[in-house]
C-alpha cells in the first residue's frame, strides 16, 4: 500500500483540525473526520471546502474540491476511524478531555494503528500515559494553516518506539513538510521553546521602557524575520560568521531576561477578556473592518511565503551543487 493510501483519521475540528485534514487530502489521503462537539459537524465541511478552493486558485492543487471531499468522512461517530492506520487528535489542551478522546479512538482502531496528538503544551510523556498502548503514542505537531506550512514537529515520548517515529518522519515528507524529529521528549519541544524565549525577551523590554509593542514587532518582521526562513539560528551564525556571536554572547547572554512570572502586559489582556484579532483586542486595537482584513491578509501571505520558501528548501545548496 501506497502511503498516501493510508486513511488517517483526526478527531477535532476546529482551525487546525480542518486545515490538518485538508492538508491530507491535498496529499491523497482519505480522511475520516471526528467531531467531539456538535458544532463542528456544522462548520467543518464548509471551512476545509474554502481551504480546497483557495489552494487550487494558488495552483497547490490541480483537482476540484469535490473531488478532494469524496475521500472525506465528517462524523460523530468514533466507530468511523477502525479504518485508519494513523489518528491525529487535535481537541482541546485538556488532560481529561484527552483521556476521554483517546479510549474513544483506542476502542475502535486497530493494535498497529498509530494514535498522535497535536498539543503544543503537554508533553508527550504525560499524554501517553492516557492510552492502552503508549508505544505507538507520538506528537505531530503543526503550524497553522497546515496545509500550507512546511513545519511539522514529529515527537517521542519516553514509551514510545522510536521506529514508529522514523516512519512518521518519512512519512510526513509526503504532506508536504520539512519535519524535524524530536527523539527525546521535552515541554514545549523545539519551535515553541525558540519562540517563547523570545516572547519572554519582548515583554521585558516593553515593560522595562526600552520599547514599544511596535517598536520590538517593527525590529522582528525586519531582522529575524527576514532571514528565518531562509536558515535557521544555526544556519545563520555559520553564514554570518560564528565567532561574532561568540563574542556578542560572552557579554549579553549574562543581561537576558530570566523570569519565570506572567508578563503583566499579557495578563492584564487575557484577564480583561482580550484575544487578540477574533475579538479585535489584544496588544493592538482592531476594528471589526481591520480584523477581517488582518485575516485575509494572513491567508494570502501563508501563500506567498510558502512560494518564497519553496524556492528555499533545506537543501537549496546542495541541490545546485548536483546540478552544477
Amino acid at each position: 500500500m501506497k502511503a498516501t493510501e493510508i486513511p488517517v483519521g483526526v478527531v477535532g475540528l476546529g482551525l487546525m483540525g480542518c486545515s490538518i485534514a485538508t492538508c491530507l487530502l491535498m496529499s491523497g489521503h482519505s480522511v475520516v473526520a471526528i467531531a467531539p462537539i456538535p458544532v463542528d459537524m456544522e462548520t467543518a465541511e464548509l471551512r476545509i471546502s474554502k481551504h480546497l478552493t483557495k489552494a487550487r486558485e494558488e495552483g497547490l492543487i490541480t483537482e476540484t474540491t469535490d473531488f478532494y471531499l469524496e475521500n472525506l468522512i465528517i462524523s460523530e461517530s468514533y466507530a468511523e476511524l477502525k479504518v485508519c492506520q494513523l489518528v491525529i487528535e487535535c481537541t482541546i489542551e485538556n488532560e481529561e478531555i484527552k483521556r476521554s478522546v483517546y479510549g474513544k479512538i483506542e476502542a475502535e482502531i486497530a493494535d498497529d494503528a498509530l494514535l498522535t496528538s497535536n498539543t503544543s503544551a503537554i508533553p508527550i510523556s504525560e499524554l501517553q500515559k492516557l492510552t492502552q498502548k503508549p508505544d505507538r503514542f507520538f506528537g505531530l505537531h503543526w503550524a497553522e494553516p497546515s496545509h500550507t506550512t512546511r513545519f511539522l514537529e514529529i515527537i517521542c515520548g519516553d514509551q514510545s518506539d522510536s521506529k514508529k517515529g522514523e516512519y512518521l518522519y518519512e512519512l510526513s515528507h509526503g504532506w508536504g513538510k520539512e519535519p524535524t524529529l524530536v527523539r527525546k521528549d521535552i515541554r514545549g519541544f523545539i519551535a515553541n521553546r525558540l519562540m517563547y524565549a523570545m516572547c519572554r525577551e519582548a515583554f521585558y523590554l516593553v515593560e522595562n521602557g526600552y520599547a514599544t509593542v511596535e517598536d520590538v514587532d517593527r525590529a522582528c518582521r525586519n531582522n529575524t524575520g527576514y532571514w528565518m526562513t531562509l536558515v535557521g539560528v544555526f544556519g545563520w551564525m555559520d553564514l554570518t560568521g560564528v565567532p561574532a556571536y561568540h563574542n556578542v554572547m560572552k557579554d549579553l547572554n549574562g543581561t537576558l531576561y530570566n523570569g519565570t512570572e506572567m508578563p503583566k502586559l499579557i495578563d492584564d489582556i487575557v484577564k480583561s477578556g482580550g484575544k487578540g484579532v477574533s475579538n479585535g483586542r489584544g496588544f493592538y486595537q482592531y476594528s471589526p473592518e481591520e480584523a477581517k482584513l488582518w485575516e485575509e491578509t494572513f491567508a494570502d501571505f501563508s501563500y506567498e511565503i510558502r512560494k518564497l520558501a519553496l524556492k528555499y528548501p533545506a537543501d537549496v545548496v546542495k541541490s545546485k551543487l548536483k546540478t552544477n
